[in-house]
């Protein structure tokens, strides 16, 4: 992932994992598993340090995984990935005097579930949902914390956790006729990254 702050990062190489994402989606007698199969996220943040304890940031974040629907034993996906546009707030600990400072973050946005690949067909759970070939963009709520170690100068090393979550992409995976869709997708999502501040 790519950083930047003003007592600010400014991109430098920067990568991650995203671990999960779920939610639910019922209909009567029936439960499925709708998610995100992830294999890894990138991204870069711009941000300024004018305060001792608090700061601000903008993040892009790109996570390559697909949306996958799974009841019964049967299981089923469909390429593609994510795009997250957060601003994030950011809580020090300690002032910009010491090198070790560890935060809080909290944040808002947009992501985008954007779909790289055809819908699976014939659809194997129709009676419990359908994957279908839309991009959906919602409202993302980003919470977190993590450490800034200052190693030479203008050079700050760092590590965050973030879960970026979101309400269940209906349009995405739509619920079969009378079924119902509910629930948080959630992303957990651990940074390593390198800063240069100036």
């Amino acid at each position: 992932m790519l950083t930047a702050l003003r007592r600010t990062p400014k991109s430098v190489a920067r990568s991650a994992t995203e671990f999960t994402a779920t939610g639910a989606s019922t209909r009567p007698g029936a439960r499925q598993r709708p998610a995100s199969a992830n294999r890894f996220a990138a991204g870069a943040v711009f941000g300024e340090d004018l305060y001792d304890h608090i700061s601000g940031e903008i993040r892009y974040l790109y996570h390559d995984g697909h949306a996958f629907l799974s009841a019964d034993g049967v299981k089923t996906d469909m390429q593609g990935q994510s795009h997250t546009f957060t601003y994030d707030l950011l809580f020090h600990l300690n002032d910009r005097e010491h090198r070790l400072r560890p935060f809080f973050a909290a944040g808002g946005g947009a992501k985008g579930y954007v779909v790289a690949g055809p819908a699976p067909f014939p659809q194997p759970l129709p009676n419990i949902a359908t994957l279908r070939t839309v991009d959906e963009w919602k409202p993302v709520i980003s919470l977190g914390g993590g450490l800034k170690f200052t190693l030479y100068k203008n050079i700050v090393l760092r590590a965050d956790f973030r879960d970026f979550l979101t309400t269940f992409p209906r349009r995405q995976i739509v619920p079969a006729a009378n079924g119902t869709a509910r629930g948080i997708f959630q992303q957990f999502t651990p940074f390593f990254g390198v800063s240069y501040t100036f």
